[in-house]
């Protein structure tokens, strides 16, 4: 259907056009091959949704995802691939591979859980499944088997019509905090790829080229020296009072950097018993920038904060650097690309008895809501220039590989993601059906880089421009191995 209407009230139209469409009406006007891969992500529905839910149920945290990588791999060779794991020294990261010769088209996936997050599924109520234990509260088990879902349904229909070229999924373990796709990237495992794919969930269903925070993380480890509190107080160095100062001077710290900059910590070791000076101490910090050369130099303060802390306590100090991730540098051609195809699918309705779960959840929320329930149904119109606050180990990956990636409306809206809400909704049906369009429009994104390679020219001349001709990626994790114990 063709509009001859110009400016803003074109925009306007289209926009209501996109948002009245149901998901069949916008699959209709799919041409036969692309409604066909369409039909076969839907025809192993529940499939999916068993797969999810079983990764949901296994929760497990970055580095220890063994029966969630385990079984994203098992589905992929029975679905015809090759799969190597164990890549990049990590155990639990693999690439599944089909076909063979350029294009070179990765889709992206992830899996691993957050500590402290476990909870009942669909229940709008505090209750965890079990106490402090693990749950996926930014819904990677969705994640990763949305991307498994794409990733088999281009398979079948590069099988089906002879299509050349290579498919890969990347299993890649311990995004939250653990850097995993950098030792990949570092490892060559990105380098002859022509275009990466990938999604997250979210409350909304949007494909704009939307940014993130640079994320350097590290746990900071402090040796005193132990003695009686009361008899001999003297005699002791407490590594715990070298945390503390060197808390105090970062939360100081904060009036004096950008105010974009995020910085958080916990003290994951603070001694044994009041009554001994502890011996040994450690603080896990986070810090986040928009930009990774002014992040680079906040972080030298941060750790210069910590030798001070240690000086002037009678203490050593040692740190372990257990991540660090780039901002992501948006591709504006491919998120228009992936758009069109998100607008082609369409969101979804709730059920009365989920929409009674949804207003329930928001209903423990702290603030009210931005979004609405019904927002779901909608495709959130792109916008550019935008910057989250969140970080990713995916922009590693887009600063040396063209990527595009889209949400999902997979959480009631308005609930955020790391929180136990995410947790239930991750689990639930509402997770399922925002994991399906996003497996669908993902996989449609995927048909068209490999049938048309001007999509892979236009994205690769916009990522050469935005890096410029001099850029060098630079990672400090260096020759660092991957923090394989950081969640232990």
């Amino acid at each position: 259907m063709r509009l001859k209407v110009a400016g803003k009230r074109r925009r306007w139209i289209l926009a209501v056009l996109v948002i009245a469409w149901t998901p069949a009406a916008a699959q209709r006007s799919l041409p036969d091959d692309r409604a066909s891969l369409v039909q076969a992500i839907d025809g192993k529905r529940e499939s999916y949704a068993t797969i999810a839910k079983q990764i949901w149920a296994f929760a497990e945290v970055g580095y220890q995802e063994a029966k969630s990588s385990a079984l994203l791999q098992q589905q992929l060779r029975a679905a015809g691939f090759q799969v190597k794991s164990g890549v990049a020294d990590i155990p639990t990261a693999f690439v599944a591979t089909f076909g063979s010769g350029k294009p070179i088209i990765g889709i992206v996936g992830e899996f691993d859980a957050l500590p402290g997050l476990s909870q009942e599924a669909q229940t709008a109520a505090r209750h965890a499944i079990e106490e402090n234990a693990p749950g996926h509260g930014c819904g990677h088990n969705l994640l990763g088997t949305g991307a498994l879902a794409a990733a088999v349904a281009v398979k079948e229909w590069m099988a089906a019509t002879g299509q050349k070229g290579t498919l890969r999924y990347y299993g890649t373990p311990a995004e939250e905090g653990g850097s995993g796709k950098v030792y990949m990237v570092r490892a060559g495992l990105f380098s002859d790829v022509d275009v990466a794919v990938s999604w997250h969930p979210g409350d909304r269903n949007e494909a704009s080229p939307t940014s993130s925070t640079a994320n350097i993380t590290a746990k900071f480890r402090f040796h005193g020296v132990a003695a009686h509190a009361a008899a001999a107080p003297d005699r002791g160095r407490s590594a715990l009072d070298a945390v503390e100062a060197m808390d105090y001077m970062v939360n100081m710290m904060r009036e004096h950097v950008p105010q974009e900059t995020r910085i958080h910590y916990i003290i994951t070791r603070g001694g044994a018993a009041p009554n001994v000076v502890p011996d040994f101490a450690e603080a896990y910090y986070y810090a986040r920038q928009p930009n990774m050369p002014i992040l680079d130099k906040i972080w030298d303060r941060i750790v210069d904060a910590a030798k001070g802390a240690a000086l002037g306590t009678g203490t050593t100090m040692d740190l372990e650097v257990t991540g660090a991730v780039y901002n992501v540098l948006p591709n504006e051609y491919l998120s228009g690309l992936m758009n069109r195809n998100l607008e082609r699918i369409g969101g979804f309705p709730y059920t009365p008895e989920e929409a009674r779960f949804a207003e329930e959840i928001r209903k423990t929320l702290t603030d009210p809501p931005d979004v609405a329930i019904g927002s779901q149904e909608k495709i959130r119109l792109m916008r550019t220039g935008a910057v989250n606050s969140s970080s990713t180990d995916y922009a590693d990956v887009s600063w040396n590989v063209p990527s595009v990636s889209m949400t999902g409306a997979t959480f009631a809206p308005g609930v955020p993601a790391h929180s136990w809400q995410a947790t239930a909704c991750a689990g639930s049906t509402i997770g399922v059906k925002g994991m399906m369009v996003a497996a669908k429009s993902m996989a449609l994104t995927t048909v068209d880089l490999f049938t048309d390679p001007a999509h892979i020219q236009k994205a690769r001349a916009e990522f050469d421009q935005k890096r410029g001709p001099n850029f060098v990626y630079k990672t400090r994790l260096a020759d660092r191995k991957p923090a394989l114990d950081y969640r232990k």
